[in-house]
């Protein structure tokens, strides 16, 4: 079986160390620019050591032959990616190829469904941590659990699930994974465009005004998922919010890090996702409104800036 992972950022390193681990030999598939050589060497910092090893690579824009054999492509782009660059490298793939898409945020997976032909795609969330610190270099900075699921199309062969379940510590695969994704969603949507409109650590969210403003955007998040069938306890997606704000109280958030470094955010597919289903359902989610109008006029400003 061969398993490759689209995009080699900080987490499809992560993911393509722990497939090595396990005895598995990952195909990472990488821009033009970055495949030098087919195989290449990446590093991974442990608290136990730093661990090297040589991964084949693969440009992304190679012949289609190259792609045929290739059973599950992980994929692990920003949410803003996903969509058009699976659209050119669809065609490449086997019929028989699932696809396993591993991003913040929701929405990409509702324009793929179309373009499957027949493929399977399945849906995770990860809240492993693993910090990018080279170009091929990344330190493992946090234990967490990841949840995978099928979503539509065939589902994913036992032999492929059994190869992720074994690889990736702490991983269990959910015969429903809509609540776990809505779950990292509410956390996304809360912690996110909060730290990063005012430039603040997590652990920061824990004062009174925040709280007000959070409490805000998990209602209106539980309200819409009602429309969406989804039944979700406003209280407990509060305490796993500052649960998150309280254990990654330094940190700073990965839309926060994306303004700072003025790159896009993924805005569209956390609170943004929110705002598309209001519209859908002729729901008004004002406080979420609110944050996406803002982190969008900051990012614009920054970018315009940047040039």
């Amino acid at each position: 079986m061969t398993i490759a992972i689209l995009g080699a950022g900080a987490i499809g390193q992560l993911l393509a160390h722990q497939l090595a681990s396990s005895g598995c030999q990952p195909l990472l598939i990488v821009r033009p620019d970055k495949c030098c050589q087919p195989l290449q060497k990446f590093t991974l910092e442990t608290r136990d050591g730093s661990y090297c090893r040589m991964f084949p690579c693969l440009a992304i824009d190679a012949a289609a032959a190259e792609f045929s054999n290739i059973n599950l492509l992980i994929v692990t782009l920003k949410a803003y990616q996903v969509v058009n660059t699976l659209s050119a490298l669809l065609p490449k793939l086997s019929q028989h190829c699932q696809l396993l898409l591993l991003h913040n945020g929701l929405g990409p997976h509702r324009q793929l469904i179309p373009l499957l032909a027949g493929r399977g795609l399945s849906l995770g969330t990860t809240s492993q941590g693993a910090l990018r610190i080279g170009e091929r270099q990344i330190r493992h900075t946090g234990s967490g659990i990841t949840q995978l699921g099928d979503i539509a199309g065939p589902a994913m062969p036992q032999k492929l699930q059994s190869q992720l379940l074994q690889a990736i510590p702490d991983s269990e695969w959910c015969d429903d994974i809509m609540p776990a994704l809505w779950g990292k969603l509410a956390v996304n949507a809360a912690i996110n465009p909060l730290t990063a409109i005012d430039n603040i650590p997590n652990g920061a969210l824990a004062e009174k005004h925040y709280q007000q403003q959070i409490q805000a955007v998990i209602a209106e998040l539980v309200k819409i998922a009602k429309f969406e069938g989804l039944s979700l306890d406003n209280d407990a997606l509060l305490q796993r919010v500052n649960q998150v704000i309280s254990l990654t109280a330094t940190n700073y958030s990965s839309m926060q890090q994306d303004i700072q470094h003025q790159r896009l955010t993924e805005i569209d597919a956390i609170n943004g996702y929110l705002l598309q289903l209001a519209q859908q359902h002729d729901v008004e989610l004002p406080v979420n409104q609110s944050l996406v109008a803002q982190v969008k006029r900051l990012q614009t400003q920054l970018i315009r800036c940047s040039h």
